[in-house]
């Protein structure tokens, strides 16, 4: 093989000459290039290499901190701009941009008083208007907001602008508008079409959330916020499994300096698997992602682990509905555990609050909030109107179930009542007292005595154990089933002797002799 060989390895037919040829044909790549590729990589590599080859100047340091700032590091971003304000001369625009880096790692105040700067040494620019308009935003300064509004222009980035204030506030049908009007006169402006799905994402309608980002993702695929969207679009159509699967090709697409929206991948993540690794995620990223102390608070919920939650919300100041409700459920759990009314009765006040808005009072949660208001308050005929607007939607639902066959039963449909705590398959729900006490009255009441004396049976010995036998002594006993209310007041009387049991069971046998003497009973 090595003998038939009749390429030179070296001279003027080998690949090493042709490459050198190559070599000098390319030209070395120009800043301009990686600028317009929106390559920020490159032309950061670039212009360090500028900077460690001493031909850096302040043009240079400013381009650094500008690419630094598209790719997502602000922190990198807000050191250069920091050294270049120290500078004798700093260009105004410096400390804008500066600010603009505070904004974006949510130092409010800082960035602030960066933006102020600017005020006495520079004429307002359409950027420092739109930073200060988004600050007083944060600081919840409406006075302050509607200044900088009215000095907002007819022009793209202005009503961008406008667009997100109204997304912030939840006017998601606002900021639909606004990014549709743009997208008439900009079809280019694809990234729109990520802002608008985000807004029916919002508000609930994840269909069409889909189809409005594929236009964006048939060119980008790639794109980080659009896939992570898409991830949350399938979390609320299907299930975690489908949502993991789409967020699984974003982290096999991106690179191990690829930094930009991890914090929120992870996030995301912890959700889409039931909230698996929660407590080692979730923490840090409070008050960096608002969803962060929300999902750790339904962490805590779901272990049952009330007072932890509550002592994460109960600083929270509610502004969106979702905050309201998780305030609510958080407040009810603990006013049910200590039975504190205190807290039952500012839970009723955050649900009627949803339920009763204008914007909520036609949603499932809205529903699911007044329908939650008149439980507390006990008026079970109110609860059912809201619970049967809703219960196609919770078929399977053990939760809804559970509530809504404690309703039915609360007004007297013990039937349904019994039909709807049977659809029931969660052991931890079939175990508590609530239920087995709820589903005995119903058998009860149904004549069916047996099945409620076999629910005592199966259970141990315990202060519940001695209440169910008390309920269903006192319930057959006026129901007419003697031969139970006999057997219960029998325990009883053996596990207690108290003179009322004695009367209870000598009251039930002589119903059962009645019964056997009127043919009711067999012999």
């Amino acid at each position: 093989m090595m003998l038939s060989r009749t390429k030179p390895a070296v001279g003027p037919g080998s690949s090493a000459t042709t490459a050198k040829v190559d070599k000098k044909k390319k030209q070395m790549p120009k800043l301009e290039d990686f600028l317009s590729d929106r390559d920020y990589t490159g032309a950061i590599t670039v212009l360090e290499f500028n900077r460690n080859s001493g031909k850096s100047n302040e043009e240079n340091d400013m381009w650094i901190a500008y690419c630094a700032f598209h790719l997502g590091d602000y922190k990198r971003a807000m050191e250069e701009y920091e050294r270049l304000t120290k500078r004798d001369g700093c260009h105004p625009d410096n400390w804008v941009n500066l600010g603009c880096c505070y904004f974006l790692l949510g130092m409010y105040d800082e960035s602030d008083k960066a933006t102020q700067k600017v005020e006495d040494k520079a004429p307002n620019s359409h950027l420092q208007n739109r930073l200060l308009f988004h600050l007083s935003h944060k600081f919840n300064d409406e006075k302050r907001l509607m200044g900088y509004h009215q000095n907002l222009q007819d022009v793209v980035e202005d009503q961008l602008s406008l667009a997100s204030i109204h997304y912030l506030r939840s006017h998601y049908q606002e900021a639909i508008d606004i990014y549709k009007r743009i997208l008439l006169d900009n079809r280019e402006y694809l990234a729109l079409n990520v802002y608008v799905a985000l807004c029916y994402y919002k508000l609930d309608y994840y269909d069409v959330s889909q189809e409005v980002l594929a236009v964006y993702l048939q060119q980008h695929t790639d794109s980080a916020v659009a896939l992570n969207l898409k991830a949350c679009n399938h979390f609320r159509l299907y299930n975690g499994k489908a949502a993991e699967a789409e967020l699984k090709s974003l982290q096999d697409m991106a690179s191990p300096s690829f930094i930009f929206a991890q914090d929120l991948v992870k996030h995301n993540l912890v959700v889409f698997r039931n909230g698996e690794g929660a407590l080692q995620i979730l923490p840090p990223l409070i008050d960096v992602i608002p969803e962060a102390r929300l999902n750790l608070v339904i962490y805590y919920l779901k272990q049952d682990d009330v007072n932890e939650a509550y002592n994460l919300i109960k600083d929270l100041e509610p502004t969106t509905p979702q905050e309201y409700i998780l305030k609510g459920v958080v407040n009810a759990s603990l006013g049910q555990e200590q039975g504190s009314r205190e807290h039952l009765k500012i839970a009723q006040q955050y649900f009627q609050l949803v339920g009763g808005s204008a914007s909520e009072c036609d949603t499932i949660p809205g529903r699911q909030c007044m329908a939650a208001c008149f439980f507390l308050l006990k008026q079970f005929e109110d609860v059912l109107i809201y619970f049967n607007s809703i219960k196609s939607y919770f078929y399977n639902d053990d939760t809804f179930n559970f509530n809504y066959a404690q309703a039915k039963s609360a007004v007297g449909n013990y039937k349904e009542g019994e039909e709807v705590f049977l659809l029931i398959q969660s052991e931890k729900i079939k175990s508590d007292y609530t239920y087995l006490s709820w589903l005995a009255r119903c058998y009860i009441m149904n004549r069916k005595a047996r099945l409620a004396w076999e629910l005592y049976l199966k259970m141990e010995t315990s202060g519940e154990s001695f209440s169910l036998l008390q309920l269903i002594a006192n319930d057959c006993y006026k129901m007419g089933q003697f031969y139970y209310a006999a057997k219960a007041f029998d325990v009883l009387e053996r596990l207690d002797p108290n003179p009322e049991y004695w009367e209870g069971k000598r009251g039930a046998c002589v119903g059962v002799f009645q019964l056997i003497i009127a043919g009711h009973e067999p012999r």
